[in-house]
This record gives C-alpha cells, structure tokens and sequence, in this order.
C-alpha cells in the first residue's frame, strides 16, 4: 500500500510544499493529495491589488498540479481525528474523508476580528479571494468622494491604504492606526512612508483604537466617530480553528506547536507550514505570519518529511527573518531589512526600485506555484522500508 500524504491547504506554503514533495519521491510509493477550498491559487500578497479594481488571473489549480501525479480535492476542511488519522472534509461531491499517513497541515490564516462588535457584519478584509472580490465589488459601486476607512497600520494596512488611494483617486481614503503609523520602521523609511502617505492624499488617524464597526463608519476607543462608506478590517491575521478542534497541541493563537523540523510535538505524522505552525525562528522567537516565514517553514516540513520516510538524515533549513517589504502602490515601495532581534536596520530601499524588486518577488512566488515540481526530475527517491509484523513492508 502507498504512503498517504495529505496537504491540507494550496496557498503559499501548501502548493509549493505538495510540488516539492512530488518531485522528490517515488510515486511508486507515494500517494500526494491536496485538499483546497478553492480551485485556484490565490496569490495573497496581490488580494489589495483585486479589491482595487485591479484584473488579476489567478491560475487554476487544476492546471497547476497537472502532470505532476498530485491529487487536488476541492473541499473545505471540517475536521481532524489525529488517533484515527483522517480528515473530513466538505465540498460540491458532499461529505467526505481522507485518510492520511502524513499530513502537512498548511490552512493559512484569516482575518482576525479581536470581538470587535460590528466587524463580522459591516466590515470589509483582503485576507481571502471571496472577501478581497466583495470589497472589489463594494468599491466599485462607490462614486465620486465615497470615503474608505482602513483599520490597521500593519503590513497589509498600509498597501491597501497606498493601492486604493492609487487606483481611486476620486475616493477619500484614511487609516487608523493603534500607535504611530511606521513606528516599526527605521527612520529614513518611517520619513518615506509619511511622504507617501502625504502624495497619494491619505489621512491619517494615529493613536486611534476601534471599538466598534458600523454601516457607516466606526468608533474610535474615546468614543469618537470615523465616518466612512466602506470599512476595511486589516487589523491582524487568526488561524483556522480546526487544528484545536481536532486535539492537536496549539498555542493560545490556535497554531500548531512545532519541533525544529516542523513536526507536531503532540502527533508526530502531522507536520505544520506556514501561517498555522508556530516555529520559532534562530532569534528564539516566533516566526511572523508572512509570505516569507511561509516559504521557510514549508521548505523546512518537505525536507523533513521526505528525509524521514527515506531514511536520511534530516537537513536544517534556515528560519530567519530578513526584513518587510511594503508596496506603497504599484510605483513606489519601501524594502526595510530587521537584525536578528527583528529590529529595523538603519539602511533601507525606497521607491521604484523598491517596486521593481517587491514586482520581481512577486512574479518569481507566482512562477514557483505554477511549476510546482520545477520538472520532473528522472529519478526520484524511494521509501525506506521495514519488515512489519504482519508481513507487509511498510515505510520506515
């Protein structure tokens, strides 16, 4: 019998970790299924870009895995039973359930909405294709002075910020931010940002927490009002709560608690990537929730999953945090590099430059998703196998 592995998720982390993982074994071996929600790829890092009006083709992801012997399952997760090993899922063919012998967990993340009141209800996000193609529409029906409330002054706060006002001029974009918009950054980049801010029209609403969302603008913590035609939530990311439903050991986030090679510290056949893994970086902190910590962890989880089932030795890959890099429209970004205490160097990137080397980043994840298996090479690696004590020769 082949060796199940099932990838649970085809972002980032998951669709390049299911092409990796097929490239490199044996499908004599293996069988390779990915379990998705969607039929296609969604780059999340352009999802500001859509809500914009923008024309994006996402790719199939049919045609992605195409060729390269991985199954692609449309369905939407509902569950995990780690004892019995296996995943329920849901999608147009009904219920249904994969049984698995390896399972790399890569779900993502969500929008997290704090228990602010009001958000689920009235408040618009770009964390997924079905919320970033509502806000598109939603955008699309505002005229002439229609006015956008952005929430939060993290990454993706301020390129949702920056692209609406690009792309729309003729709507009055703002941002409310817990502390001082780019704190984070260093000076000569914080300098950057505020003019980028200033050229494209954006107003600024700096120490204002939101306590509450309504249909027509929010609420800001000392009671003030924020009129606004559309809010958009961009205050911060949750993980899918599947993972704590199921028992498997997770933080107070919901991420799965990982060993160095990404392997649950409670189930030992599931492994973890991406958003949904809390891995601790070689700083000995967390690794952020980002593109970047996506491609570590995924490239850490096949590594180790494929050492492991042929009987090498598992290889460490590097799980740093180099830096962030902010689109500031499509002309103009800021790339700030962090030293190992994740603090934010002096020397930083800025302009179009900038712009063309986030585009190239860009156009390289969407190049690697589209060719998971980078060819096919003409050897792959077979499974270690072992005696068991029914006879059968099963993976070591």
């Amino acid at each position: 019998m082949k060796h199940r592995i099932v990838v649970l998720g085809a972002g980032y982390a998951g669709a390049f970790a299911a092409g990796n993982l097929a490239r490199r074994l044996s499908p004599a071996d293996t069988e390779i299924t990915v379990v998705n929600a969607v039929p296609e790829f969604v780059e999340r890092m352009r999802l500001h870009q859509l809500a914009s009006g923008q024309d994006l083709a996402f790719r199939k992801l049919a045609d992605v895995f195409a060729g390269t012997g991985v199954r692609l399952r449309l369905a939407r997760v509902t569950g995990i039973d780690p004892e019995r090993r296996t995943v329920a899922v849901t999608g147009e063919d009904g219920d249904g359930e994969l049984a698995y012998d390896t399972l790399l967990y890569a779900l993502g993340s969500s929008v997290a909405h704090h228990g602010v009141p009001g958000v689920s209800e009235y408040a618009f996000d770009v964390a997924g294709w079905s919320s970033a193609r509502r806000l598109r529409e939603r955008l699309a029906g505002l005229g002439e002075g229609g006015t956008v409330l952005i929430v939060g002054e993290g990454l993706t706060g301020i390129e949702t910020a920056t692209e609406f006002a690009e792309s729309r001029p003729d709507l009055s974009v703002a941002l409310a931010a817990r502390g001082e918009l780019g704190a984070w950054l260093s000076t000569k980049a914080r300098r950057h940002l505020l003019q980028a801010f200033d050229r494209l029209g954006i107003t600024v609403h700096e120490h204002t927490g939101i306590e509450a969302v309504g249909p027509t603008g929010a609420i800001t913590a000392d009671g003030r009002s924020i009129p606004a035609d559309v809010t958009v939530w961009s205050a911060g990311f949750a993980v899918h709560p599947v993972a704590a439903a199921s028992g498997l050991e997770v933080t107070e986030t919901g991420q799965i608690v990982v060993d160095r090679t990404m392997r649950s510290l409670s189930h030992p056949d599931v492994y973890a990537a991406g958003d949904s893994a809390y891995a601790i970086g070689e700083n000995g902190r967390p690794l952020p929730m980002s593109c970047a910590s996506a491609g570590y962890t995924n490239m850490q989880a096949t590594a180790a999953i494929i050492a492991r089932l042929t009987g090498r030795e598992v290889p460490s890959i590097g799980l740093k945090y180099h830096g962030n890099h902010i689109s500031l429209g499509r002309q103009d970004a800021i790339f700030q590099m962090v030293d190992g205490d994740v603090r934010s160097k002096s020397w930083y990137l800025g302009g179009r430059t900038a712009a063309r080397l986030k585009l190239g980043i860009l156009t390289g994840s969407g190049w690697s998703i589209a060719h998971p298996t980078f060819g096919m090479p003409k050897r792959r690696r077979r499974l270690a196998t072992a005696p068991h004590q029914d006879g059968v020769r099963t993976a070591a």
